[in-house]
């Protein structure tokens, strides 16, 4: 699916829960062929996971929501060094 929407000269590619059945090694070697597809193809990809580490090491950006709503945006950095969010704080410590 991602060649296709590479071939589609895509410039937003979203990807829904796409690592989730994969083995760790399966996992790692997708996300790594992902953020490599980024820079040399120049897209932007919206990645929705309810994992936090793979969250971490594919996004720039996260929004983190809640039943619906947005309880906390910002840089990855930032939201996993200092959340400031309660909800935030939950899924932090869940993985921790």
């Amino acid at each position: 699916m991602i060649a296709r929407a590479l071939a589609l000269n895509s410039s937003l590619i979203i990807f829904d829960e796409s690592v989730a059945a994969l083995d760790v090694s399966a996992k790692a070697q997708i996300l790594s062929l992902i953020n490599d597809l980024k820079n040399e193809f120049n897209f932007t990809g919206i990645f929705i996971s309810y994992n936090m580490g793979v969250v971490k090491y594919i996004s720039d950006l996260i929004m983190l929501m809640n039943k619906g709503r947005i309880k906390e945006i910002g840089a990855t950095t930032q939201i996993f060094s200092h959340p400031s969010s309660a909800y935030a704080q939950q899924l932090l410590n869940a993985i921790l």
